[in-house]
């Protein structure tokens, strides 16, 4: 299997949903990728995450990269849609089936929080469709046997990860029972295939990566590094999402923005540069960048002048 590291150049990404517009929260994890990038002098592509139709927004996908231009956070090469690569994980997921690794699965998410008794956080699937042997038919999910799958990595922010699937979570999906392909089985590719020598993004992400990285070496795929940033919380600790009705970004305010995000981020830049343009706060950030100084925590608080719904 190659090895993370082994491409002649850095190569990172921002790989955002287009399930609406970007956030605060969204900046952070694209201007963390882009600086982490960028300092090193390498390549920083756009993913837009395409591949579940019945949760996009109308527009989303458009809107997206001209808030990141705004913002002067400009991607080498065309922007890149799942939605074009479904062929790649259809003849992926074949593979995994062909090796014994998936089984198809009829139990809702309702039944097995039911006959579990979740009563909140991750979903966990103890594998009752193992040995049942049903077809992978219309309306079935077809999950990944995780038995005897542990995961050690390291995160250049939160550190040391060891994970054993079958505990963490169970069983998990690649391909849904409404036929779509699932978050896990096509970021673990693309990241894999289009060369991803790091992935940073949002620690809320974190418990995908042993997943992710599981995929990949099934598949005798290369495997990145990780750094996974803070994720950005309100004073009740409730993420900035899209599901939490996280305001837009406001062009307009985009150098603001950007400053705002570099406090939070560990790197505070003078306060003459709160009203700079764009460009000017970037090239001061990629002089200054460095990892050491983001702070090593899966979240942190907004401060209050940062709240995105300020007028």
């Amino acid at each position: 299997m190659t090895e993370a590291g082994t491409y002649p150049i850095y190569r990172g990404r921002f790989a955002p949903s287009p399930t609406g517009p970007l956030h605060f929260g969204s900046l952070v994890a694209a201007l963390g990728s882009f600086l982490q990038a960028r300092a090193q002098g390498g390549e920083w592509w756009l993913r837009i995450e395409d591949i579940d139709p019945p949760r996009e927004a109308p527009g989303a996908r458009d809107t997206i990269p001209r808030q990141l231009e705004a913002h002067g956070l400009h991607w080498d090469g065309p922007v890149r849609y799942q939605s074009e690569r479904l062929e790649h994980y259809a003849a992926a997921l074949e593979r995994l089936i062909d090796a014994g690794r998936v089984y198809a699965c009829d139990c809702s998410r309702k039944h097995i929080a039911a006959a579990t008794g979740h009563r909140g956080g991750p979903l966990h699937y103890p594998g009752w469709c193992r040995e049942r042997g049903l077809a992978p038919d219309s309306g079935r999910a077809l999950r990944l046997d995780t038995r005897g799958l542990e995961i050690a990595f390291d995160d250049a922010l939160q550190g040391r990860q060891i994970v054993r699937l079958e505990a963490a979570g169970g069983d998990f999906v690649l391909r849904r029972s409404d036929g779509l392909f699932s978050y896990q089985l096509a970021v673990a590719l693309d990241d894999a295939e289009q060369g991803m020598t790091e992935v940073v993004r949002g620690s809320d992400l974190l418990e995908s990566t042993p997943r992710q990285i599981a995929i990949q070496q099934l598949l005798d795929r290369p495997t990145p590094r990780y750094v996974h940033l803070p994720v950005a919380v309100d004073a009740h600790g409730r993420k900035f999402s899209k599901a939490n009705r996280a305001p837009a970004l406001d062009p307009r305010r985009a150098g603001e923005n950007l400053w705002l995000a570099l406090r939070f981020l560990g790197h505070p830049p003078p306060d003459d540069l709160r009203r700079a343009e764009p460009a000017t706060i970037l090239d001061w950030a990629r002089e200054n960048w460095s990892l050491k100084s983001v702070p090593k925590t899966a979240a942190m608080e907004v401060a209050p002048d940062a709240d995105p719904a300020r007028e």
